[in-house]
């Protein structure tokens, strides 16, 4: 497959994932690309718990709080 081939189908995906995409290709040229990758990917699989009910979310208010640390709103 070509890079025009390439192109043409992305350009076809919803804006959502050529959105994702973009930011994986942008991350990709980056030094710390490995790194960004697997926290990318902790952040991919956390939502996905969170979707499939297998984990529940935080306020902000409560972790911060957990560990002395006020927060306004």
């Amino acid at each position: 497959m070509t890079i025009d081939q390439i192109e043409n189908e992305v350009l076809k995906l919803p804006q959502h994932d050529r959105a994702r995409l973009a930011r994986r290709l942008l991350s990709s040229l980056d030094e710390d690309s490995e790194l960004e990758k697997a926290w990318y990917d902790e952040a991919e699989c956390r939502l996905a718990e969170l979707k499939a009910g297998e984990a529940t979310e935080i306020p902000a208010e409560e972790v911060f709080g957990s560990i002395g640390i006020p927060t306004e709103r």
